[in-house]
């Protein structure tokens, strides 16, 4: 009986979104690999429309797309660039979201609230998205929404270095915006040798968004370097009233380390008016130019992208670049 023998080849292909293309240009640098060409524009009444100018069939594609200011276009943007990709006969899609979508939304605080975060995920795989790429979600348990695997980067060891370099000799604290935030600031000493940690305890009405009570630090934090951690910075409110009451509890200095840039008005007023020295970021949003304070310091995060992308395209694992964290 006769037979066809093909010789098993991978193609990797890189696919950037409208949100942060110049992200996506940073991986396909490191990677070797440009992004590939599409028509993306907007119909009159909104409706959006991707065409990928190369043939996709049987790629390795991975969709790179920052959901920056604008989410719901983006989120759309993201959806139908995967459906383009399932019916162009795309092998395997993976969708790079460097911050995740509606990640906040990842449980019911009271009745009648959606879990908006698993639905983003149930609309990527009703797309077509076979596994999805992402860094730093705001809780771990949103990898189970997904129907597939998820590969969960860590900024940390970015910001982390940064921070050790420029504050090396000086005493230090880790604290914890708020109670949520312990077991982050746990990895964070652990990280930078095991100085101590300290949290402040804060209250939040639930009927008023981005609005936070601050009231007092636990923890050593008297003529230290205060280094508040946190996953992303929206309003900045959080961020700026523990500031404040650190200083009034005698910190020596008060530095930030967050992954996800929002900075929502008014953020950059707020943050330019504190006593936060130096907010350390990265690019897994952008940052335009109004909003790029000289006490903002913004890392690449795409090494670490192109290092977890290349992983997933060898069958590697993405979990030795964290040390076995998930």
């Amino acid at each position: 009986m006769g037979s066809i023998v093909a010789e098993n080849r991978k193609s990797l292909m890189l696919f950037s979104g409208r949100g942060f293309p110049e992200l996506a240009d940073e991986i396909g640098q490191v990677l070797g690999v440009a992004p590939t060409p599409a028509d993306s524009y907007e119909f009159a009444n909104g409706e959006i429309f991707v065409r990928f100018k190369d043939s996709v069939r049987g790629s390795d594609a991975f969709v790179v797309q920052s959901v920056t200011e604008g989410v719901n276009r983006w989120v759309m943007e993201t959806l139908i660039m995967i459906d383009a990709l399932k019916r162009g006969s795309a092998k395997r899609i993976t969708v790079v979201l460097p911050f995740y979508p509606y990640s906040r939304q990842d449980k019911k605080h009271r009745g009648r609230e959606p879990i908006s975060a698993r639905l983003v995920a149930d609309l990527l795989k009703t797309a077509g998205a076979n596994r999805i790429l992402t860094v730093d979600l705001h809780t771990a348990q949103i990898q189970g929404f997904f129907d597939g695997p998820v590969d969960h980067l860590f900024a940390m060891d970015i910001l982390a270095e940064h921070v050790q370099k420029k504050y090396a000799g000086r005493p230090m604290t880790v604290v914890a915006p708020d109670s949520g935030r312990v077991r982050v600031a746990e990895r964070w000493t652990d990280r930078l040798g095991g100085c101590p940690l300290a949290f402040i305890h804060k209250t939040r009405d639930p009927l008023k968004p981005n609005q936070v009570v601050a009231n007092r630090v636990v923890g050593e934090v008297e003529g230290r370097v205060c280094l508040i951690v946190d996953d992303m910075i929206d309003t900045g409110g959080t961020i700026t009233k523990a500031a404040d009451i650190l200083w009034e509890t005698g910190a020596a200095d008060v530095i930030v380390a967050s992954t996800h840039a929002l900075l929502s008005d008014p953020a950059t007023e707020r943050l330019k008016n504190s006593r936060i020295s130096e907010l350390v970021v990265t690019n897994t949003l952008p940052l335009p130019p109004e909003k790029r304070l000289d006490k903002i310091t913004v890392l690449s995060i795409a090494p670490l992208l192109a290092r977890a992308i290349r992983e997933v395209f060898d069958d590697g694992s993405v979990t030795t670049l964290f040390g076995g964290l998930s």
